[in-house]
């Protein structure tokens, strides 16, 4: 059975097959390659292969056998390509890269079924190209599970599938190298956010000066400015607190949602419970009953880099004038 990343790729050629509209032509093989005539496979399937010469030409290749030790140490490995998938009049179904800019991997079964694309894929070492040209009820059936696409059909009733591959790595490998790109993205992503973070700080230490705000600022991040004071003490994680409130954009005051649009009831919540944006359990915390405050979010701890509908666009600062009306006990 393939690699997850193959499974990814069906669905993704099932769903332009649903959509042939999409399908574009485009040459099928490198120019100035010499065209050998389709040999064709026990299992019906038609071939071409090719691989580079020494002066880096395509030049066309013999099909080993495939119990040749070549083959038979790498069952169980994962062979990294590129696929192409066209129809038999050579419009462009599906590449797999619009999946990502890297050969994507594809496991190397023991016993790939006759006919199927992991037959094909099976058959390649790395550095080879190549054409296989499939009758479409066969590979659907063995590959897709799937029926044919009525206009595939009409289109000679072929899968053509050009391929690119690359290298042979294991199981093991292929983890330890997605490990170490995940590793990178979220350094890049702490990075990034680091430098959001102290860019929004500055944003807001100018808007509470320029507004005459005394604010204070949580240990998770939060700041808050107290317009009026209340009575008793904070609330505690977990009890329940109705709060009014309205909520603006730091940067062009514009209101994205009020307490009056609701009928001015107070929205109850349980406090530090994650049931809110961090900035409103933070914030709300600081308070205790009948107080005013201002609470000035970052936008890590308000609706960060997907924003929020039309209203809160991604990374944005936000500004809550709040009341805690009431802080109900346990």
């Amino acid at each position: 059975m393939f690699w997850f990343d193959f499974r990814l790729l069906k669905a993704a050629l099932l769903l332009l097959l649903a959509a042939p509209a999409l399908a574009q032509t485009a040459p099928t093989r490198p120019a100035a390659v010499p065209v050998p005539a389709f040999a064709r496979l026990n299992g019906g399937t038609e071939y071409q292969l090719f691989r580079r010469d020494a002066a880096g030409k395509f030049q066309p290749r013999a099909l080993a056998v495939p119990t040749d030790a070549a083959y038979a140490a790498r069952v169980g490995q994962l062979l990294t390509v590129f696929m192409d998938y066209r129809t038999g009049r050579d419009s462009l179904l599906m590449s797999t890269r619009r999946l990502g800019p890297a050969p994507q991997p594809m496991a190397l079964p023991a016993n790939p079924p006759r006919g199927s694309v992991e037959e094909a894929v099976a058959l390649l070492l790395p550095g080879d190209s190549a054409v296989f040209r499939f009758n479409a009820d066969t590979v659907f059936a063995r590959s897709f599970h799937q029926p044919v696409a009525p206009f595939l059909k009409k289109s000679g009733n072929v899968l053509v599938v050009n391929i690119r591959a690359y290298e042979l790595i294991t199981a093991e490998e292929l983890k330890i190298r997605q490990q170490k790109i995940q590793a990178q993205q979220q350094a890049q992503t702490q990075a990034k956010a680091a430098q959001l973070q102290v860019k929004e700080n500055a944003q807001i230490l100018t808007y509470a000066k320029a507004n005459k705000l005394t604010v204070k600022k949580t240990v998770g991040g939060t700041y808050y400015a107290i317009l009026k004071p209340g009575k008793g003490l904070p609330p505690q994680k977990g009890q329940t607190v109705s709060v009014l409130y309205r909520g603006t954009l730091l940067a062009t005051g514009a209101e994205f949602d009020a307490s009056v649009r609701h009928g001015n009831a107070p929205f109850d919540f349980a406090l530090g419970q994650g049931n809110v944006i961090a900035g409103w359990d933070q914030g709300i915390a600081m308070l205790n009953k009948g107080s005013k405050a201002a609470l000035l979010i970052p936008s890590g701890l308000g609706y960060g880099a997907r924003g929020a509908g039309a209203n809160i666009p991604p990374n944005s600062v936000l500004r809550f004038d709040v009341e805690l009306v009431d802080v109900k006990v346990k």
